[in-house]
């Protein structure tokens, strides 16, 4: 069974959804439809009766590709993958890397829909996602989407902790246009996991998946940040972009407080182990500012080679520097 988490802002655990419940989605989508597409032409029947055989037959034609091809389109790029029929069957039209779709995705699929689903009632639809391991029809294939179910059981959601406050921002000028759509499903089905994982395993991924995006980035991972809390920062910064090209909203995100001539300042964690005296709040330069390492194997959930897991969990999920 695989899993999910969208990259809306909003960490969820989906699942793909199954053939039963993706047929009766059609059917309540396609009632919808056609019971509008009725309306419609009854209405230019009477508004074009003046009209010759020839345009009538223009209108008719228009009236059926406008509302039973781009009707669906517009319905599912405006609510995000949500028609009438899925959100009463509880699914969603996703990306691939589980993140909201766009009008271009909406587009592939309601076009090769006429195709899968009106032309041929449906068979070539059911027979792909028969074949498919995912369920997926011949449209999802070519416009990289998946069709999920969101109403999952209470309590098994996923959660994907967010990173220290001295990482928020720290990565906002990062070119993230370069990394695949399967690496950040991967980064954040690591970190929905990384509690659940081996400590020598959870580290060595977060170590290789650390190194895989700062590949694609062309920028490596800063010095004494662990691999999990790279991943956690970085993908962070991911989803404020997609929420802001999605919805349109806020401004930037958020950067380190800065004070007095000295530059920006980190502010300190809270809660240091009790056995480690609280440092003094070091004061950098303000050009590419150096952040304080955290202690040897203090990761995002996910303890050093050299260490067990720590007794102290943060809001964050992560342990902070010491």
């Amino acid at each position: 069974m695989s899993e999910l988490v969208t990259g809306e802002a909003v960490a969820l655990e989906l699942r793909p959804a199954k053939l039963p419940s993706r047929g009766l989605a059609v059917l309540l989508d396609l009632a919808a439809a056609v019971t509008v597409y009725i309306l419609v032409t009854l209405g230019l029947v009477a508004a074009t009766a003046s009209l010759d055989e020839a345009a009538q037959t223009a209108v008719s034609i228009a009236t059926f590709v406008l509302v039973l091809v781009g009707g669906p389109i517009l319905v599912e790029t405006l609510t995000h993958g949500r028609s009438l029929g899925k959100l009463a069957c509880g699914l969603r039209v996703v990306r691939d890397d589980g993140g909201p779709i766009r009008f271009r995705h909406a587009l592939v699929r309601g076009l090769l829909g006429v195709i899968e689903i009106l032309m041929t009632f449906g068979v070539v639809a059911c027979v792909a996602s028969l074949v498919s391991a995912r369920g997926r029809r011949l449209g999802d294939v070519f416009a990289g989407t998946l069709v999920v179910r969101e109403r999952v059981p209470t309590g098994q959601g996923g959660f994907v902790p967010p990173p220290p406050p001295w990482l928020t921002g720290r990565f906002s000028g990062l070119d993230l246009s370069a990394v695949p759509d399967g690496l950040w499903l991967a980064v954040r089905q690591y970190l929905t996991r990384m509690r659940q994982l081996d400590p020598q395993v959870g580290w060595s991924m977060a170590e290789r998946l650390a190194s895989d995006v700062a590949g694609r980035t062309g920028a490596p991972v800063p010095p004494g940040v662990p691999p999990a809390m790279y991943l956690a920062a970085v993908l962070q910064e991911r989803q404020t972009r997609e929420a802001q090209r999605t919805f349109g909203g806020g401004g930037a995100p958020a950067a380190p407080a800065s004070t007095g001539a000295g530059g920006p300042v980190l502010p300190p964690p809270s809660g240091p182990p009790a056995d480690v005296s609280p440092a003094v709040t070091p004061v950098v330069p303000p050009v590419a500012p150096p952040l304080e390492p955290p202690a040897s194997g203090e990761a995002a959930g996910t303890p050093g080679p050299s260490t067990g897991v720590s007794a102290e969990q943060p809001a964050t999920g992560f342990v902070p520097p010491a």
